[in-house]
């Protein structure tokens, strides 16, 4: 096996680079554009607490994807799927990029391998990035996601409408709520060697 082949130092460890980010990339699409649904029943699931009634309520999952489907078309199952796509394709896309850019810069030599501590290290390093490059992807996403027919509020009409309504009303700051619990988890996992 070649140093570019093991995506170790040498001129070939960039195409290595390039050709697990790629693979991340797709491998994200795929399972998004499979799995799109379960994710809208799940983020519905998660924020409905019985308490605000303009909400729908789901008795199982079955009965969401129906109620979801009857209610809302296939607009509705796959609601915030554009974000989604891009967020997930880039995210492995990047995670897998920045993980195998960590690993080398983590090894002494290209013949020894990382010890399982430095491999987590790279793990959590690539994790991390890969949360600040696309904290405000997944809140649209969470956002279009948990429109309804029943919301009280203007709905966002996509994509670009989402972004440049929260950056308008709630600043650019909003698109990075959430992203300390997600930063939290990836050092926590870089402290447990």
């Amino acid at each position: 096996m070649t140093d570019a082949s093991k995506g170790g130092g040498g001129g070939g460890g960039g195409q290595w680079q390039w050709e697990n980010a790629a693979a991340g990339a797709i491998a994200g699409f795929a399972t998004v554009a499979v799995m799109h649904p379960l994710d809208v029943v799940r983020t519905r699931f998660q924020v409905n607490d019985g308490r605000i009634l303009n909400l729908p309520t789901y008795k199982n999952t079955p009965h969401a994807l129906l109620t979801i489907a009857r209610s809302e078309g296939l607009r509705g199952l796959y609601a915030g799927f554009y974000p989604a796509v891009l967020g997930s394709s880039v995210s492995w896309g990047l995670f897998f990029f920045f993980y195998s850019r960590a690993k080398r810069r983590h090894s002494y030599n290209e013949e020894e391998k990382l010890s399982p501590g430095l491999h987590l290290a790279a793990a959590a390093e690539a994790g991390a990035l890969v949360s600040l490059c696309t904290n405000p992807v997944w809140l649209i996403k969470t956002r279009l996601q948990l429109q309804t027919p029943l919301h009280q509020t203007r709905q966002y009409s996509g994509v670009f409408d989402a972004l440049r309504t929260i950056l308008r009303e709630e600043g650019w700051t909003a698109l990075y709520r959430g992203i300390w619990p997600s930063l939290f988890l990836h050092a926590c996992l870089f402290t447990e060697e």
